[in-house]
């Protein structure tokens, strides 16, 4: 029987502008008409809070003015139990998308009220709002509405052409041009972003340690573990090219007095499943936990050479058992003086 094909997401994926990714999630983009919400991926995306405090988010905003949105109210619509729904809450209420008060009504009665903000920066930095049309027009004077008397024609006589000398023109400064208003800074981020951008650039990877000197023993001593290394874990099977590659690393530990069966276990204890690469992991591990080089002849000579400290044993005293400090065994300070005052009363 042949597989069948959905014809409907095949010609959807047709339509996706672009060419499709090799590898991660693909979004086909149907625009909503009726019944949606709009959610920014500041909550969506947001690094501090759990998935079930961003999807109980989205059915908080989600629901109509009014809604009892209590934990037992919640918990009754989602399938998640009262705890995780209360922690959910305390984490949407410590990033301010939730705030929750005591309400006096105007009996006795205190109720509390629930306040969800879908964006919590415009809160803490609102923006200006653009003042009316009819506000920014210029109201007209005030003497303007009022009618103004014209007097009564009077006979002038005709003008007499008089001349008058022309005053020379007087430079005027250029007027200042309007001052910029002040630019203010940008509001900080809500939150700090933990996680680096797929875009940041990597850090290079170390390099495959290397022995001081490849010697035919340690190159044959390497290249058997690692061809050897499949019958103790069955998930590391390397091909020739990943063995030969690997050997400087191997040698570089053997090197480094470091036992066959410790260097079994720190390459192939708890592997990740499912094991993709084998290779791989192993020149990682080679790399991270390659052990110290072993202390040379100077240094042990130089700690041999280090002034050792003495200390005194306690020894038990023979006539009424206490212990002190002594090289060698006998009688404690206080039976000594006393033996010492009998002998010279004795006397």
């Amino acid at each position: 029987m042949d597989t069948q094909h959905n014809t409907a997401l095949t010609r959807a994926l047709a339509e996706v502008p672009g060419p499709l990714p090799t590898r991660g999630v693909i979004h086909i983009t149907i625009p909503h008409t009726d019944r949606f919400t709009v959610v920014g991926n500041h909550l969506a995306q947001h690094p501090d809070l759990s998935c079930t405090a961003v999807g109980l988010a989205v059915r908080i905003q989600s629901l109509p003015q009014g809604t009892e949105v209590s934990i037992k109210a919640l918990a009754a619509r989602c399938k998640e139990g009262e705890k995780r729904i209360a922690a959910a809450l305390r984490e949407l209420e410590a990033h301010g998308y939730l705030q929750r008060f005591l309400h006096r009504l105007p009996g006795k009665q205190v109720i509390t009220r629930t306040v969800f903000c879908s964006q919590p920066a415009a809160l803490l930095h609102p923006r200006p709002r653009p003042r009316p049309a009819a506000e920014a027009r210029p109201r007209p004077a005030a003497s303007a509405a009022v009618p103004v008397r014209m007097p009564a024609r009077v006979h002038v006589p005709a003008p007499v052409a008089v001349r008058v000398p022309v005053p020379a023109p007087v430079p005027t400064a250029a007027p200042e041009a309007p001052s910029a208003p002040p630019v203010l800074p940008p509001p900080p981020p809500l939150f700090e972003r933990r996680v680096p951008p797929p875009t940041a650039p990597k850090a290079p990877r170390r390099p495959l340690p290397q022995p001081s000197e490849l010697t035919p023993e340690l190159d044959r001593a390497a290249t058997t573990f690692l061809s050897d290394l499949h019958r103790h874990a069955p998930q590391f099977t390397l091909s020739e090219d990943d063995v030969r590659r690997l050997v400087p690393g191997v040698a570089a530990w053997l090197e480094r007095a470091a036992r066959p069966d410790a260097i079994l276990r720190a390459l192939t204890d708890d592997p990740p499943h499912p094991l993709r690469h084998p290779a791989k992991l192993l020149a990682h591990r080679l790399t991270e936990l390659l052990p110290p080089a072993p202390p040379g002849a100077d240094d042990l000579t130089a700690l041999a050479a280090r002034p050792r400290v003495v200390v005194t044993p306690f020894q038990t005293c023979d006539d009424c058992d206490r212990a002190f400090r002594s090289p060698t065994p006998g009688h404690c300070r206080d039976c000594r003086e006393t033996r010492a005052a009998y002998a010279q009363a004795a006397a």
